[in-house]
């Protein structure tokens, strides 16, 4: 395993209790974008920093869902919630992740990326692990959102308009949208559509109308105005570039963190590498390669 950058790791947190409460309008606002830009049905999917699963609904049209997160804590609470059709939990980390290279059709990014201080790093791995023709619907922070703009020309606030990352508290940035641009494009990715999301994160708004007001105004202006880049969220979908029909149609799931082989076995409570010996715990559902 490579060294790598440090991960925010909300392990032991109440994040869905802490965070979630009030920002209903946020939610459905995700969910709108998400609708619009992904695929109903297909064959791999995975929703890389997961959480709890608060999205993992949206994907039941797809054969094998998995989802993946650094806080095993966090994905044994998704797990809880989705009893009826479970996924395939995975813990581990954005900048290594324990996929074969090609492995999977979609990976879905929402509200994760701001952890991310290698944010190249982080593109090139989402990048191996897609298969040519690959679908990346990626949500990030926004360093350029009109709230900032304005800010900064009231002397009130840092600079909206410099290209490098923004870090407002410990592994949390904003982005600026050339920035996010420019790094998808090296790392092989063509953007497809974009829109702007939760226009109206503003507590006045907030407390004057209702969450299911705001979201309906939110879903109306999330194509027109999103060439602006002035929203806090900026949604991509964004295809890997090259020719779907030469992607193996057999294609190995999980890969050795160690070796990388992707012949991996369960044995016992834990799955085991056939090439090297590694063993990787998989207790609770969850398949631990941290």
């Amino acid at each position: 395993m490579r060294a790598e950058p440090p991960v925010l790791d909300y392990g032991e947190s109440t994040y869905e209790k802490d965070f979630w409460p009030g920002r209903d309008y946020e939610d459905a606002a995700d969910r709108h974008a998400l609708r619009r830009l992904l695929p109903a049905v297909g064959d791999r999917l995975v929703e890389i920093g997961a959480g709890y699963g608060r999205l993992a609904n949206l994907y039941e049209g797809y054969d094998q869902v998995i989802l993946l997160d650094y806080a095993p804590d966090l994905l044994r609470d998704a797990r809880l919630r989705l009893v009826t059709k479970p996924p395939l939990t995975v813990a581990a980390s954005f900048y290594d992740m324990p996929f074969a290279d090609g492995a999977l059709d979609v990976a879905v990014m929402v509200r994760v990326l701001h952890h991310a201080a290698d944010v190249p790093a982080v593109f090139r791995e989402v990048r191996r692990v897609l298969r040519l023709g690959g679908l990346f619907i990626l949500e990030h922070a926004n360093k350029r959102h009109l709230k900032a703009v304005l800010r900064y020309a009231l002397g009130r606030g840092a600079n909206p308009y410099g290209l490098e990352p923004f870090e407002f508290a410990r592994l949390n940035y904003d982005f600026h949208p050339v920035y996010v641009r420019k790094y998808l494009a090296e790392a092989g990715f063509v953007i497809e559509q974009e829109r702007a999301v939760s226009t109206f994160r503003v507590p006045l708004f907030k407390r004057l109308f209702s969450p299911a007001l705001l979201a309906r105004l939110d879903a109306a202006l999330q194509r027109p105005p999103a060439p602006l880049r002035l929203s806090p969220s900026i949604y991509l979908r964004c295809r890997v570039a090259g020719d779907a029909s030469v992607s193996a149609p057999d294609r190995p799931l999980l890969r050795c963190l160690r070796c990388s082989g992707t012949r991996l076995e369960v044995e016992g409570l834990a799955l085991v590498c056939s090439a090297c010996s590694a063993r990787w715990p998989c207790g609770d559902g969850i398949y631990n390669f941290r």
